[in-house]
């Protein structure tokens, strides 16, 4: 348990290192995860689109790289940079929008051409960003206009997935590449805070790991994935830490402000949006957020979801849709369900995955799982104290695997289950999951699903507590804070 006399809550007034970037007078962590896929598609045609929750560093993520175009030698008058969630712009049409940019190019496009006139050729390019960019109608007509008629580069964010759905991914004619960002990863959340990791021999003669201030100053690895595990790793979380050390209250104000921002802005305001089914009922779509807060990891089908639901009074005959199904005092609709859960994944805080039949080699239909995108969310959800670890440990793993580009499923062989089938294009790894791996029993539980399965593809058990072994018959046994730095 993290508490106040913890060394990692004494970080305040830490000189600044090199994994920062001076923006506007700011020294901004820098997410180079995701700048090097930016830098990467610099200068190309398709358009950069950065999509995750809100508060997790897109804005800032388009920042650092309007600072690398600068330091490689773009001009200022090269970059137009505007964020939607500014009352500048908040009134703007696809239509007002286009007339903008075009303002602001026209007069470097007359200065390329005097330039040109001159003998000297001109290369000038035009970078755009465009933060929230799903907040104005039609700004997929503004977008392909800019790709025609400028030559220019461009960057957009989005805070929901209905930025990317068939209906708008279209009218890009597929020449975009997604940036899927997440909140920091554990080795960010402990870059975040100016600590580097060093190895030491302990008394005992083996060796160690632990997380080294840039005063000089140590902290047990233990201590912060314990803060980790309970504030999460929203960017915000670590600039309190910094300021002021971690607290529950101030964590607790950061998360409700993130949470409320993504469930009104995201989830309620969605009505008034082209094509989305309604989701009017605020008490309605809470009492779903904290099923599927409750029940990460667990095999959950929206049947079960609207049956335990009811079973628990949590849902009553009034939030069924049709008369008909209000007379009968039935449960409330499937679909009226599946809008609100589909409404919570299109807004990024929460991701579902699907079962996959190892020795069929197919993906099934049924009891698949979710996960909360930020542990530290389900904590302020349900309340900050240790329960159901060993689901929160594979919240963590699973979008560490996401993050390292995996493709994630749950294993099915027979009638046992594996936690993680991951999945790129160069390996596959068949992961479970546990708290311990010292008690006998749970260490054949969690060996026996892999053992079954017939392929030499890597095979991996990830713990918190230290194992008896680290290899069982070719099956390697890990800690989960030595695997996430890696």
């Amino acid at each position: 348990m993290v508490n106040s006399q913890n060394p990692l809550l004494e970080s305040a007034n830490m000189p600044m290192r090199s994994n920062r970037t001076s923006i506007v007078g700011k020294n901004i962590k820098n997410r180079d995860i995701y700048l090097n896929q930016l830098i990467a598609f610099k200068d190309t045609e398709p358009v950069k689109v950065v999509t995750g929750i809100r508060r997790c560093g897109k804005s800032t993520l388009l920042k650092l790289m309007q600072a690398y175009l600068l330091n490689s030698g773009v001009e200022q008058n090269q970059i137009i940079s505007i964020n939607f969630e500014s009352l500048e712009f908040q009134d703007m049409s696809y239509k007002d929008l286009y007339n903008y940019v075009k303002s602001k190019i026209e007069p470097t496009k007359i200065e390329s051409t005097k330039i040109e006139s001159s003998g000297i050729k001109s290369t000038k390019k035009t970078y755009l960003f465009f933060d929230e960019l799903q907040r104005i109608d039609r700004w997929e007509d503004a977008i392909n206009s800019f790709r025609v008629d400028f030559d220019c580069d461009i960057y957009i964010t989005g805070s929901n997935a209905y930025l990317l759905s068939s209906e708008y991914s279209t009218y890009l004619s597929g020449r975009y590449v997604e940036v899927k960002m997440y909140p920091l990863s554990f080795k960010e959340f402990v870059d975040f805070q100016d600590y580097s990791i060093e190895e030491y021999k302990s008394p005992l003669g083996d060796l160690k790991k632990r997380a080294v201030s840039a005063n000089g100053g140590s902290v047990e690895l233990g201590d912060l994935f314990a803060a980790y595990m309970r504030y999460g790793g929203m960017p915000a979380i670590c600039d309190i830490a910094l300021e002021s050390g971690f607290n529950q209250s101030s964590a607790m104000t950061l998360l409700d402000g993130i949470y409320s921002t993504v469930v009104v802005r995201d989830i309620l305001e969605r009505e008034k949006r082209r094509g989305q089914r309604q989701i009017t009922d605020a008490d309605l779509l809470r009492k779903i957020i904290m099923f599927l807060a409750d029940n990460i990891g667990n095999n959950t089908s929206l049947n079960s979801m609207c049956n335990t639901l009811s079973s628990e009074k949590l849902l009553d005959s009034s939030d069924s849709n049709s008369y008909e199904s209000r007379a009968r005092g039935a449960k409330p609709a499937t679909q009226t369900v599946s809008a609100y859960v589909s409404a919570l994944k299109e807004s990024y805080m929460f991701y579902d995955v699907k079962r996959f039949d190892i020795k069929g080699k197919d993906y099934l239909r049924t009891l698949g799982k979710y996960y909360i995108v930020d542990i530290g969310l389900r904590n302020y959800l349900l309340g900050f104290r240790d329960r159901d670890r060993g689901h929160a440990l594979e919240n963590v793993v699973f979008f560490e695997l996401l993050r390292r580009g995996y493709d994630v499923a749950v294993g099915k062989i027979d009638n046992l289950e594996v936690d993680f089938v991951a999945t790129s294009a160069s390996e596959k790894l068949y992961i479970q999951v546990t708290e311990s791996m010292m008690d006998e029993s749970v260490r054949e539980r969690e060996l026996k699903p892999l053992r079954k399965i017939q392929n030499n593809y890597e095979k991996l058990v990830i713990t918190l507590s230290k194992a008896l072994d680290d290899d069982y018959d070719g099956i390697r046994v890990e800690n989960i804070v030595d695997w996430l730095l890696k």
